[in-house]
């Protein structure tokens, strides 16, 4: 029987953010509060080393209005390729309301336990909104 052998490569592309160590909520919205000027929902990955320093990014998923498709195996898939330590959420709500919906709650709790499983925390989870933003770490929900 001949089965398929796998290599894997992945395509690095660069994009400029700063290099500091990431310390608080706040200073992940700075980067990122350009999204609240989308339509629509993105939802990305930081991928951070042991020393919280970013080391990688990726859009794991587009969606809709309301909603994007969020599922472990996209989340966790680069950051393993990164050798990522630990990972922060971030996802706009182009409604411009910064507060979690339950399957925002729903979503967390599911990569916080597959993170678990394979090494990688979940150190945060920010919802960017038109007047702000929302820390699942700041309000202890992570």
């Amino acid at each position: 029987m001949k089965v398929k052998e796998i290599q894997l490569s992945y395509k690095l592309t660069q994009q400029e953010v700063p290099d500091h160590k990431i310390e608080t909520s706040e200073s992940v919205y700075k980067i990122f509060k350009e999204l609240t000027r989308l339509d629509r929902e993105k939802f990305c990955a930081l991928h951070l080393n042991r020393r919280n320093r970013i080391i990688g990014f990726e859009v794991v998923s587009i969606g809709s209005l309301t909603e994007s498709i969020v599922h472990p195996r996209e989340v966790f898939k680069s950051a393993i390729l990164h050798n990522a330590c630990s990972l922060i959420l971030i996802h706009n709500h182009p409604s411009g309301e910064a507060q979690p919906s339950e399957e925002d709650k729903r979503v967390t709790s599911i990569l916080r336990d597959a993170g678990d499983l394979l090494g990688i925390a979940i150190l945060d989870h920010i919802i960017i909104g038109e007047d702000g933003y929302f820390s699942f770490a700041d309000s202890g929900m992570i």
